[in-house]
């Protein structure tokens, strides 16, 4: 297949699939998500990303109506029917399906929806230009729900101005995420990525980069740090299941000069490395 939609056990391409009206994932957005990248036919880290989604549901009391490893062997078995080796995987649960109201009954049942496209990994020696915006989303950020209006609002404007990603910040002391992805810094040979509350989405990109610091003996803090420190960092870096680490060149339309390339490449090589070896795939970079 060129690609594949899945909506509770109906098999198709993409541009056949039909979801009911019904669906709460239709007028409410009530649902989480969760989404990897798929090479040489493999997901990468696709237990992190199955225990970030289930912890989503868990979160707003929604029903899967798969058991975790029921969902792995789906999603493994979906992979392998679409024909590109290279795949962005998404995947989500709505709560279910009844007439409009905002009251839920217990026990709803979870719609599965699966959509998996054909992608080319992004260049990963493809540094990115930035801009930074007022942090206006609501309080849950933690939870990968379906309700995207903000980021893709956040995305679009970025994008209008010739932008590769935002960068958001709540006022001038707390910078948190991106639109779609994390952020993080590195200053003095330390990396830097903001704690996961409900202000970030616990990265797994992150998580790996974490784990890369740990492996390479590269000193790392989980803490608040401001749009100051920045702006003043060594490096700063994007990560995503995407774009998995990504060097900054342009915040603000003003060129961002990167004085640490020793240590980033370690760490951008270790994660890709780790990503290669996990997919059973020669590198392409």
């Amino acid at each position: 297949m060129k690609n594949l939609g899945f909506y509770n056990g109906k098999i198709d391409e993409l541009e056949n699939m039909q979801v009911p009206m019904l669906d709460r994932a239709c007028y409410f957005g009530d649902g989480v998500y969760d989404a990897s990248y798929a090479n040489n036919h493999t997901i990468f880290a696709l237990q992190d990303h199955l225990n970030r989604f289930y912890n989503s549901a868990k979160l707003l009391n929604i029903n899967i109506p798969y058991e975790k490893e029921e969902l792995q062997y789906l999603l493994i078995e979906l992979v392998n029917k679409v024909d590109s080796p290279t795949q962005f995987v998404y995947w989500q649960v709505s709560r279910g399906t009844g007439i409009r109201n905002h009251i839920y009954p217990e026990g709803m049942k979870g719609n599965l929806w699966v959509m998996i496209t054909p992608k080319p990994l992004a260049d990963p020696n493809k540094e990115m230009s930035v801009v930074t915006m007022e942090d206006t989303r609501f309080f849950h950020n933690n939870i990968k729900t379906i309700n995207l209006i903000p980021a893709v609002m956040y995305s679009t404007d970025a994008h209008s101005q010739g932008f590769d990603e935002c960068i958001l910040h709540r006022g001038p002391d707390r910078v948190t995420e991106c639109a779609h992805s994390n952020v993080s810094i590195l200053k003095d040979g330390c990396f830097i990525t903001a704690p996961c509350d409900e202000y970030i989405l616990p990265g797994i990109a992150r998580k790996h980069l974490l784990e890369a610091c740990t492996a390479l003996n590269i000193p790392y803090e989980e803490k608040v740090y401001s749009l100051q420190e920045l702006f003043d960092a060594d490096e700063i870096i994007v990560s995503s299941s995407t774009h998995i680490c990504r060097r900054v060149k342009m915040v603000d339309g003003k060129p961002f000069v990167g004085k640490d390339s020793s240590t980033f490449k370690k760490l951008q090589d270790y994660v890709f490395n780790e990503f290669y070896d996990y997919t059973n795939a020669k590198r392409i970079d």
